[in-house]
Order: C-alpha cells, then structure tokens, then sequence
C-alpha cells in the first residue's frame, strides 16, 4: 500500500482532533503537503457545516484558501461505533477512494470495535489503521490488543501513535548523533559518567483527574514517550538508511535495558493531588517519578539514564543533559571545583530547541578557569519547526513507519516498567512548584543538574 487516498478520521469532534489533529490538517493542506478527502466519523448531531464551523474554530478561526481547501474536503459521517450501519455509511462515503487510512483519536476501549467493524464492512482491505496511545494497560494487555487488532489488519499496516517521534528535537538527537563525528566517538560509557533525561511541567491534572489516576506519570508519558527518547540516545547506528533499520536497532537497545528496580526508583504525589474530582480517596497513584535504568551492553554497560518527570514542578520543560566523565589530570585552577557543572552535553526539546555544550575556558587576566556555556538555539538558526502531528499525519498517509511504534518496540516498553507499575506504597508528598520529593536527588549520581531555561 502506497500513499492513501483518503483519510478516516473516527473521533473527529473529540479533545484531541479539535487540539492537535484539525489544526495539523489545516496547516499541512495550506502549505501544499496534502490535498484529500477527510471523512470524520463520530457519535454526533453535527452535520456537515457546524463540522466545518467547528474546524475553524479549531484552526484559530482562520479563514483564508488553506482552510478553505480543508473545508472543501471535510466529509462527515454521524453514527455509534457499535452499530454497523455506521460503517455501512462509511463504505458508501469513501467508494473509490482508497486505499484508506483509518484513524483512530477515540479510546483505547474502542479500538478493538471499530478495527472489527471497519473488516465486517471490508474497509480493512487495502488500508492502514492508524492508533493512539496508550497502546494497553501493562503488558499482558498490550498483547491482548495487538492479537486483537492483528484479527483485521497484519503489523504492515498496523501504525501505533507517539507524537513524541513526530517532535523534530527529538528526531534531531539522531541527526546531531550519526551526523556529526565530534559527538559519537564519545558517546559511550568510557566518556560518559550518566545521562539525565527531564521532562518537567508546571501544571496539574487539572480536570483529568479520573483518566490520571488510572495511570500515573509512569504510564503516561514513562513507558512511551521518554523510552523512546532513551532509545534514540542509546541506539547504535542504523546499518542502512531504510526504515526497518533505524525502528530495528531502536529494538536492539530497548532490549537490552534492564527491567528498573523498584529500589532506583522515587514517586511522588503533589499536595492537593488526592482533592482532585475523580481521583479516588488515598490513591497511590504518582504523579512524579525519578528513576535509573540501565542499558546492558557493550556501549552503556554500567552507566546511569536517570529519568525523572512529574506534573507541578518550577516548569515545562523537556531536556537532556549528558555528563562527561572529568579529565584524567587536572593541568588548570579552577577545574577541579568546576565538575560537575562542567563537561555536560544539553539537548534542549521544548519549549525550544538546541544544545548547549558547557565548557572550561581560561578567565581573562586570571590563571584560572571558569564554565562557560556554547549554546545554538535552532529555532532562530534554523526557523520554526512543524508540529509533531503535522508529521504524524503526513506518514500515516504516505506510510512511512520510522515515527511510528513497531509492536516489538512495545512490548520491550512495558517489560522495562513491568516490575514499578502500581506499587503498593503511597508516594512521597512534594509541595506545587519543586522538583518533587527530596528523596529524589539521590538517583542522579551528585545530584540533578539545573534545567537551562534560555540560550542566551
């Protein structure tokens, strides 16, 4: 199957399609990328037109030739997902435009539904179902849905959502990787002491509080997102530029991690967390967690990846902080008392990107030393960046898989979290506003470093 001939979009009047999903479409049939019939289907009164009004309120009421080529190629589908007319009326909407990407911004409850409901109407023959997270609970879930999913659409045209692979910071880690041969001679455990991964935000669960506290941070964004962060620092060099390569050594090095120890690990829960509507009362649920995970092989074999996350912290923030292990001699003033706020690497994702190598240079006048930063901010070298469903959506139609999750990939995911998922003890209070429980410095060796909020 090539490049789709349309796009099913099933939840088109939910949360994520009017946040992420509508406003990608806009923007990408604006500038040209694509240009074909989308089919929404919902449980709605809405008919065709309030479904364009509600698209343009969506898009930031824009009105200009852009939207009105969405516009044009918005169709709408009313119907219950349990009900086949539903897909009845769907099979006579889209007659003649295949092949079909199905794409599914529902719940997780429903995938299995509608998966079975497209194959009774055939609308799972030459076409791709395209999936959000959370791909399953734990383990044992996430094989119950794919042997489920796997009944009416084979692993070739299985396609599972983590928009952190459409984030081009986090693409560039392997661009600034395998593209510049001052970094990758160094990255391995003989020149580097650990690596800290921090994904920060600012805010609480707010009304989510039900959805929250089935999962925690762990879940939310632990086994996904930032496992595929980690894989993209850890992973050796794909052997060819195709796409099974690069997704094939991603499995290679998430093998290799160690299922994390409860004992390297710290959760937290904010004060006021358990006042929440939907969260149930004493709930051990976390909703900040610090851990160390190691990757068992030649290249990582004994060096930390200290992951911490956590909602109500100082900020939002995602970043990478790679520590170099210090000079075997100190020749300079200064450096000995510099580690280790020195020789670090900084990957800086959101809410802007670069990096930041922090540094030893001579003091003027002075016979010693002193850290200086050497910073690129990309977004003002490079110009804005696309956002990541702009590039999701683009693949789900063309078929590219590399920023997709290979089933495999999963499955490693939810080993290495297996053994700290709903553990029994409550969590650690922290305050609104710090880096979470006290306790939680002592699984970064010497401590977390300063997240950098600017460039400059």
């Amino acid at each position: 199957m090539g490049d789709a001939g349309a796009l099913v979009l099933f939840g088109i009047t939910g949360d994520l399609a009017h946040k992420m999903l509508l406003p990608a479409l806009y923007r990408l049939t604006a500038d040209g990328v694509l240009d074909l019939p989308i089919i929404g289907v919902a449980k709605t009164d809405l008919d065709k037109d309030a479904l364009i009004e509600q698209a343009r309120t969506a898009c930031g009421n824009v009105s200009d030739p852009g939207f009105d080529k969405l516009a044009s190629n918005l169709r709408l589908v009313a119907g219950d997902y349990q009900d086949p007319g539903t897909f009845e009326r769907l099979r006579d909407e889209v007659s003649g435009l295949g092949p079909l990407v199905h794409y599914l911004a529902v719940p997780p409850s429903l995938f299995a539904v509608v998966a079975s409901g497209l194959a009774s109407a055939g609308l799972n023959q030459d076409a791709r179902l395209v999936v959000e997270k959370p791909f399953g609970h734990h383990l044992a879930s996430a094989r119950e849905l794919n042997a489920e999913l796997l009944k009416y659409f084979d692993e070739d045209h299985l396609r599972r959502v983590d928009h952190f692979l459409g984030k081009e910071p986090v693409e560039d880690l392997l661009v600034f990787r395998f593209s510049n041969t001052m970094i990758e001679p160094i990255w391995n455990r003989h020149f580097v002491r650990s690596v800290q991964i921090t994904m920060a935000e600012d805010f609480d669960v707010a009304d989510r509080g039900a959805f929250y506290d089935a999962n925690g941070t762990v879940r939310d964004v632990v086994q996904n997102h930032l496992l595929q962060v980690l894989a993209f620092l850890a992973m050796d060099a794909p052997p060819s530029k195709d796409a099974r390569a690069q997704i094939d050594e991603k499995w290679r090095v998430l093998r290799a991690v160690k299922q994390i120890d409860p004992d390297d690990v710290v959760r937290g829960q904010y004060e006021g967390y358990l006042d929440t509507h939907g969260v149930k009362p004493g709930s051990t649920t976390e909703t900040y967690v610090a851990l160390r995970a190691y990757v068992d092989n030649w290249r990582w074999a004994g060096v930390p990846f200290c992951i911490r996350s956590g909602k109500n912290l100082p900020t939002t923030d995602l970043e990478i902080v790679a520590e170099l292990r210090k000079p075997p001699v100190t020749y300079f003033k200064g450096a000995e008392k510099a580690s280790p706020a020195h020789n670090l690497i900084r990957f800086r994702l959101q809410p802007d990107a670069g990096v930041t190598f922090d540094l030893l240079a001579k003091e003027p006048g002075k016979d010693r030393t002193r850290p200086v930063p050497v910073s690129v901010d990309f977004t003002k070298v490079l110009g804005p960046l696309e956002a990541a469903y702009q590039r999701i959506l683009a693949d789900a139609v063309s078929g590219d898989p590399r920023r997709f999750v290979r089933y495999d990939l999963v499955e490693e995911s939810w080993r290495i979290v297996a053994p700290i998922l709903d553990l029994p003890d409550r969590p650690l209070p922290y305050a609104p506003g710090t880096w979470g429980p006290q306790a939680a410095e002592k699984i970064a060796p010497g401590g977390w470093h300063e997240i950098s909020t600017t460039f400059e």
